[in-house]
């Protein structure tokens, strides 16, 4: 259990996802020096036997099944629409901790005790997002441990994203070849998802057939400099598709170190860095996932992150941590989930061939 600060901030933001927070790094640097998470070689050990997505239980949401993707905010009740596309969500760490006495880089989709945290917490307040008018997949997979973004054996590093990587591939795969069925899709991920997501954009959409059916790519919580694709390219405004946003969330002040990146305002949607007051957030989702809650967030595009002041709600004062990675969805839930809406309008209004087959959201 995360305890002081650390805690405070999980239990009022929910954010519902245990992974990198600056103190969970602090916190797993501390299991290793005791001895509670011993950092070996990738081969020391096998790796966990690959999901099978034939089988139900390796999707973390799937329209053919009841899960937290499938929720929405008190509030919203009653206002889902017949989705009329697919999102494929790539979901980010919930592998933080140990997973017995030694030290093993990818997770097992067999070990519940991370796949409870992965539903409760990223399905239900990330991927439920994209529910209003896309059916949700989110595959299960090896997802490497968060130590993989602290090591120095960058080898082990490399090999345990590769292998994550195999079973988001083969998922994706399963999806194309059994579900998608000509339908317009939605590329949405956070954090390791958005790795896995890049991955899948060059190897399955950029420049292939797959293209004319993509309404776009939300690749939040990692940096996505403005060159990573050649044909896809960085969304222009909120109406715009086929291209891709990405954001990473700090605290008003702070100075970004390392490689520029491409950054959205994703209460404007656009790149520039102008400051959006907060009452035109639409609206954030916290722990309790029972209202969005408006006006709550600012945003300024600043060097390659957003910038917003820290949110007012009961409690919020006491949140030090400046990094607000693990908020990048939660706090503009209802923000992603419109514009999410737009992007597919946008898309089903060119493409007349598949508005003849398929309403379009309101």
């Amino acid at each position: 259990m995360r305890t002081g600060i650390g805690k405070v901030f999980v239990m009022l933001l929910l954010l519902a996802l245990p992974e990198p927070a600056t103190s969970q790094g602090g916190k797993v640097r501390k299991q290793i020096r005791k001895g509670k998470i011993i950092e070996n070689r990738f081969s020391a050990y096998p790796s966990p036997p690959a999901p099978d997505y034939k089988d139900m239980h390796n999707w973390a949401a799937h329209p053919d099944k009841k899960d937290p993707s499938d929720e929405v905010p008190k509030s919203l009740s009653g206002k889902v629409n017949p989705p009329v596309a697919d999102v494929f969500f790539i979901h980010p760490t919930s592998y933080t901790g140990s997973s017995g006495d030694l030290f093993r880089w990818n997770a097992d989709v067999r070990n519940e005790k991370i796949n409870k945290e992965t539903d409760n917490g990223t399905i239900r307040f990330q991927a439920s997002i994209f529910n209003n008018h896309y059916r949700v997949f989110a595959p299960r997979y090896r997802q490497a441990h968060y130590f993989s973004f602290l090591t120095h054996n960058l080898s082990d590093k490399k090999q345990a994203l590769d292998l994550a990587y195999t079973d988001v591939r083969k998922a994706f795969q399963y999806y194309l070849d059994n579900h998608r069925n000509g339908r317009p899709f939605l590329i949405a991920a956070h954090s390791q998802g958005t790795i896995h997501a890049h991955r899948i954009l060059r190897e399955f959409v950029e420049g292939k057939p797959l293209q004319q059916d993509f309404v776009g790519a939300y690749l939040p919580g990692m940096p996505v400099p403005a060159d990573s694709f050649t044909l896809l390219m960085p969304c222009k405004d909120s109406t715009d598709f086929g291209c891709w946003t990405s954001w990473r969330t700090w605290r008003y002040g702070y100075e970004p170190t390392g490689f520029a990146a491409v950054c959205h305002n994703p209460v404007s949607w656009t790149t520039d860095t102008v400051q959006v007051d907060k009452s035109r957030h639409k609206g954030a989702v916290l722990r309790d996932f029972k209202k969005t809650r408006p006006q709550l967030c600012d945003a300024r595009v600043h060097n390659g992150i957003l910038w917003i002041h820290r949110p007012n709600f009961p409690g919020s004062r006491l949140i030090k941590n400046p990094n607000y990675h693990i908020c990048d969805y939660n706090l503009f839930y209802l923000d992603v989930r419109e514009n999410a809406g737009l992007r597919l309008q946008s898309f089903l209004n060119e493409n007349t061939a598949q508005k003849s087959t398929i309403t379009a959201p309101k």
